[in-house]
C-alpha cells in the first residue's frame, strides 16, 4: 500500500537508513532558507495547527512498522518545519510506546524553541538535530528569510533553554554559506552560543544538492576544515555525502532507471518525479543524488525550479553541462 506521511526509508548522510515523516504540507515552513534544496517556501508562517491529522499518521506507522522493518531512524522531516504541527509530540510518544526499538530523530530549524509548549512537545525524540545558521539580525534574515516575527535572539535562548530540560543527544547543525557566515567575526559569535547550548555535536553542512538560489556553491573543504577549528568544539564534524547509498538495503534499481526513463522523454522537477514516482521528494532527492555521482544527469535551472535530464553518459548526446554562478 502506499502511504501519504512516510516515505522511504531513505539513506541519510547522518543518520543511516532512515524512515521519514513529514507532517505539513509540501514547503510549509516558518524560513525560506536561500540554500533550501526543497524549494522557495510557499506558506511562510509560525502557525501551530494540525496540518494533517495525527491519528492518520499513527495509523500509517503501525501498518509500516507492524513487520519490525530494519531501520536505524524514524525521522520528523520532509518539505517544512516539523514543529509547526501541534501533534508531533503524540506522535513521538505513539512510537517509543508501541515500538521501542526504534531511535526517534527530529530535523528542526529551531525557530519555534522559544515555546516551551513546542520544547516539551519534543522531549521524548533521541536525537535533535536543529540548526542555527546567523546570530547576526541582518545575516539571519539573509540567510533564512524567516517568517517577519522571528529573529535570532529568542531562537538561541530556546535552544539554550531546550538543551536544560531535555536528555537526549543534541546535534547542532550549522549549514555553511560560503561569503556569508563563514567569516571570522560571524563564526566568533556562533562559537559563543555552541558553548551556552552544550550539543553533543556540531555538524557543519553545505550544499549537496541545487537550493533556491544558484548563486550559492558547496564550501570547499579546506574551508570547512578552517572552520571546524576556527570553533574548536570537540563534537564538531563535517557532514560528507552518503558514500555508499546505493549498496543499503532500501536502494531501488527499479526507481532510478524509472527516473533516468522519464527524463529521457523531457525535463522534469524534482515534483514533477515525484507526482510521477509516488515518491516522496525527499526521496526523489537521494536517487538524483546517485545520479548525479555517476554523471548520469544534468540540472538546469529554469523558472518553475531545477530541472534533470539525462547527460551524454545516460544517452543524451545534446546534454551540456550547466554550470552555476558565484555570487557577485
Amino acid at each position: 500500500m502506499g502511504f501519504q506521511y512516510l516515505f522511504g526509508p531513505v539513506p541519510s548522510r547522518r543518520l543511516g537508513v532512515s524512515l521519514g515523516i513529514d507532517l505539513v504540507p509540501f514547503k510549509t515552513c516558518s524560513f525560506n532558507c536561500i540554500f533550501c534544496e526543497c524549494g522557495p517556501t510557499t506558506d511562510l508562517t509560525t502557525e501551530r495547527k494540525e496540518y494533517v491529522l495525527t491519528d492518520d499518521v499513527i495509523r500509517e506507522l503501525d501498518t509500516f512498522l507492524a513487520p519490525h522493518p530494519q531501520l536505524d531512524f524514524i525521522t520528523f522531516s520532509g518539505s517544512g518545519e516539523p514543529t509547526l504541527h501541534t501533534g508531533i509530540g503524540t506522535i513521538a510518544r505513539h512510537v517509543k510506546e508501541r515500538f521501542p526499538e526504534y531511535r526517534l530523530a527530529l530535523l528542526t530549524n529551531s525557530s519555534l524553541l522559544s515555546d516551551a509548549k513546542v520544547r516539551k512537545d519534543i522531549l521524548d525524540i533521541d536525537v535533535v538535530i536543529p540548526s542555527l545558521n546567523a546570530v547576526t539580525e541582518s545575516l539571519f534574515r539573509k540567510i533564512n528569510r524567516p517568517n517577519a516575527s522571528l529573529s535570532p535572539e529568542p531562537i538561541i535562548d530556546g535552544l539554550i533553554a531546550f538543551r536544560s530540560e531535555y536528555t537526549g543527544e543534541i546535534w547542532l547543525e550549522i549549514f555553511i554559506v560560503p561569503g556569508l557566515n563563514d567569516t571570522p567575526g560571524e563564526l566568533d559569535l556562533l562559537k559563543a552560543v555552541i558553548r551556552k547550548i552544550r550539543p553533543e555535536k556540531v555538524q557543519l553542512n553545505s550544499l549537496d544538492r541545487p537550493g533556491v538560489l544558484d548563486w550559492i556553491v558547496p564550501s570547499s573543504a579546506s574551508d570547512m576544515k578552517r572552520i571546524a577549528r576556527h570553533l574548536d568544539y570537540p563534537g564538531v564534524e563535517i557532514i560528507t555525502g552518503a558514500e555508499s547509498r546505493s549498496e543499503i538495503p532500501c536502494f531501488s534499481t527499479d526507481v532510478l532507471e524509472t527516473i533516468l526513463q522519464t527524463i529521457r522523454r523531457r525535463p522534469c522537477t524534482m515534483q514533477d518525479l515525484a507526482r510521477i514516482t509516488g515518491l516522496h521528494p525527499d526521496e526523489i532527492s537521494k536517487y538524483t543524488g546517485i545520479l548525479r555521482e555517476r554523471n548520469m544527469i544534468l540540472e538546469k535551472r529554469e523558472e518553475r525550479g531545477i530541472f534533470y535530464t539525462c547527460s551524454k553518459q545516460a544517452g543524451n548526446p545534446d546534454a551540456t553541462p550547466v554550470r552555476r554562478m558565484p555570487p557577485k
